[in-house]
């Protein structure tokens, strides 16, 4: 039918389907068998000849029918076989569990690297691991030499290891599939395991894929002996994703991203060289880094000009760039609540206080009074202080001066 070979679910889109004639051919044609090709005898030649295992209890030695190549046939690949003379009519798609193939795959995603701010020298590091392999293997295979087959990203929630591993895929025209680690911790015995496997059954029939475990820690975490047994299936489940880093080449198409916040708890036997090569430190933005997210999420707002991000770096120390992103989103809130048409500095001033400014813990429920660590020098504090918005967002303000020196090391 229409869109069987066009998708991983066997549909197309719905302007594509034609039920007159699919129903047509249904009636024409009988149903065939489902079997599986394990050998092909004398490839490459024109009297090639196909082992098929149907049910599991008989094989057959057959051949092609008439619209199918050679080509389209491989080794272990689900085949359509009539149920006369068994020959090869359709290859199938792999028998993947609908629970993995709902997880989150995008053929191409829509982040570049300009989208990601703030990690330059991340950006670095999985240009080197990851897209030199994918997009030059030749010159791996000139040194001798096999390229890392997974990557380690870690720091705390919201400062863009999910964002970079997406930009990545849409550098090196790569599928990229999202697992959270939770999804793989299942209540039966072996099912866990099990998606693992086809999982990666489903990543190798990409051209080029981008596996990327969000929170690992779920499913990645040390072994011990509880005497209970309750944390058996999540180590099985942990061993199987082992066993598949074990088992694909590293020069192939399929390069492993891991995430978490949490890479003490890890499990020394994923970490080990050969399987997780290289770890990845995201941490905090410093005022430049900052700045620039600032600059990329006001891309496509509608902002009054002249609007100091430099500033609103500056009151938003130890902010990540999700804390940023909520900022920007919260201005134009305000702005749609004055039922204006641009976002002015004072929205986004107003969002720094809802959202960028740690509230004083002696007063925490005061709307007044704040704890406002803002890491300026004196000339820029002061004339800060001294302007019109400013002097309406601020009731009441202790202010902790910190030297522009100390400042550079945030």
């Amino acid at each position: 039918m229409t869109g069987i070979k066009e998708s991983d679910t066997g549909l197309a889109a719905p302007s594509q389907w034609d039920l007159v004639s699919d129903k047509q051919m249904m009636q024409e044609e009988q149903p065939l068998q489902v079997a599986r090709c394990t050998k092909i005898i004398n490839p490459n030649t024109e009297d090639a000849k196909y082992v098929i295992n149907v049910k599991q209890i008989a094989k057959f030695v057959v051949g092609l029918g008439d619209k199918v190549s050679p080509t389209d046939i491989e080794e272990g690949m689900r085949v359509g076989v009539d149920r006369n003379k068994y020959q090869i009519q359709i290859p199938l798609p792999p028998k993947i569990d609908p629970s993995v193939t709902m997880m989150t795959v995008e053929e191409k995603p829509d982040v570049t690297y300009n989208d990601v701010g703030g990690c330059k020298e991340q950006i670095e590091k999985m240009r080197e691991v990851v897209e030199l392999p994918m997009l030059h293997p030749e010159k791996f295979v000139k040194l001798g030499i096999d390229p890392p087959k997974g990557v380690l990203c870690y720091g705390p929630p919201g400062t863009g290891k999910t964002l970079l591993a997406r930009a990545v895929a849409n550098r090196t025209d790569a599928c990229f599939i999202r697992v959270i680690g939770s999804e793989l911790v299942q209540k039966y015995v072996g099912e866990g395991a099990r998606m693992v496997r086809e999982l990666f059954q489903m990543a190798r029939s990409k051209k080029a894929c981008i596996v990327f475990f969000d929170e690992v820690d779920a499913i990645g975490g040390a072994r011990f002996d509880d005497g209970v047994g309750g944390d058996n299936e999540v180590q099985r489940t942990m061993l199987e994703i082992v066993n598949q880093l074990d088992g694909f080449d590293a020069r192939g198409n399929i390069k492993v991203l891991m995430a978490t916040n949490r890479p003490d708890t890890l499990d020394p036997a994923l970490l080990r060289p050969g399987r997780l090569d290289r770890k990845v430190e995201f941490g905090l933005p410093d005022l430049e880094s900052r700045t620039q997210i600032f600059k990329i999420h006001t891309r496509t707002m509608n902002c009054e000009r002249d609007i100091r991000f430099e500033l609103l770096a500056r009151l938003c120390p130890n902010s990540t760039g999700a804390d940023i992103r909520s900022v920007c989103t919260e201005a134009g809130m305000y702005a749609i609540r004055a039922r204006r048409k641009t976002v002015t500095e004072k929205d986004f001033l107003d969002a720094v206080n809802k959202y960028g400014i740690i509230r004083s813990p002696e007063t925490p429920d005061s709307p007044l009074v704040f704890s406002l660590t803002a890491i300026l020098d004196e000339s820029s504090l002061l004339a800060w202080l001294l302007t019109e918005n400013c002097t309406q967002w601020l009731s009441l303000a202790v202010v902790t001066f910190i030297s522009f020196e100390s400042s550079q090391q945030c």
